[in-house]
């Protein structure tokens, strides 16, 4: 999915590369919709996704019911409050900024909208992962593997506390730790949804007879949107590795000082090639829901929004 709904990047009547202008009202509202979508279903799926992961052995029942048992309905929020809404409120800017800048570069160069597409979302996900959303999923992490410390009768510190005591002694290592996993996953996952969507768009364009210039409808946006998010899946492992890396889990069989390549093997040799892909089903599901949010919602919502301002909205 593209940040609130399409591209910067159009091709003009002449056939030139055109850049819009980065709009912030748009900012705004991107950063409106992604704190919408992950405090409706985007932070239960988050939830369900890392628990899954961080205990291999559950199946989805289980996890389900393990996530419950930490309390109730607000078990499947935690981790929302701040660093969800942080993550959220920062990382559609830092993507559209970036993305949108190396994409027009690389169709300037010669490269095709598959190519560039790939190219933007890589090095908008690698910003993403070391400027804002490294430390954000490590606490969420945090946030959401701890809490077995209160199964044992220990009452958990608040989220505020163990960010202290973690940047206390780990410093800012400790804080963004696993983030060179979270930038792989970044990389992978914008070059994929990215790529994938601007191809899904090529195809659809030849089935409708579409000419270059022409927008899509918010539909069409939406089915190649929900194309490039579910099949970006495939990089699951390296979330599993993400997780693990962050996880406040304890195991003795686990590795110190984890590093991308030690976390592999080690959750390779514990669970074989199905641990690896723990959680990748509600991860489809979310990648869904972000799309719904972003891109249908995010048309609608910026067709509303050009009206109350005056702008012509992009794409039209």
């Amino acid at each position: 999915m593209a940040p609130a709904g399409g591209s910067a990047i159009t091709v003009g009547p002449d056939g030139k590369v055109q850049k819009k202008s980065i709009s912030w009202s748009n900012i705004l509202l991107g950063a409106g919709l992604n704190m919408f979508e992950v405090t409706t279903l985007g932070q239960p799926l988050e939830v369900t996704k890392t628990t899954m992961a961080a205990n291999r052995g559950d199946t989805f029942p289980r996890a389900i019911a393990r996530i419950w048992g930490r309390g109730g309905l607000l078990g499947f929020y935690q981790g929302l409050i701040p660093w969800a809404w942080i993550e959220a409120s920062t990382k559609g800017a830092v993507l559209l900024f970036v993305s949108s800048e190396v994409e027009y570069r690389a169709l300037n160069v010669g490269a095709n909208s598959f190519t560039a597409g790939i190219t933007g979302g890589f090095f908008g996900g690698l910003a993403q992962a070391y400027l804002t959303v490294g430390f954000c999923t490590c606490m969420k992490t945090v946030e959401i593997t701890r809490h077995k410390q209160a199964a044992a009768g220990v009452k958990p510190p608040s989220t505020m506390t163990v960010f202290m005591d973690i940047y206390r002694r780990e410093g800012i290592r400790g804080i963004n730790k696993g983030v060179n996993a979270v930038a792989i996953r970044q990389c992978t996952n914008w070059a994929s949804r990215f790529g994938l969507s601007r191809l899904t768009e090529v195809v659809i364009r030849r089935v409708t007879g579409k000419a270059d210039d022409k927008p899509l409808s918010a539909y069409e946006k939406i089915l190649a949107s929900v194309f490039g998010g579910g099949l970006s899946a495939w990089n699951q492992p390296i979330e599993v590795v993400r997780i693990e890396m962050q996880s406040k889990t304890e195991d003795p069989n686990r590795p110190k000082n984890l590093t991308v390549a030690k976390t592999l093997k080690y959750i390779y040799s514990q669970n074989g090639i199905k641990g690896l892909f723990r959680g990748v089903t509600p991860r489809i599901g979310l990648g869904v829901w972000q799309t719904v949010c972003m891109v249908g919602l995010g048309d609608i919502a910026k067709d509303f929004v050009a009206q109350l301002t005056g702008e012509k909205p992009a794409g039209h």
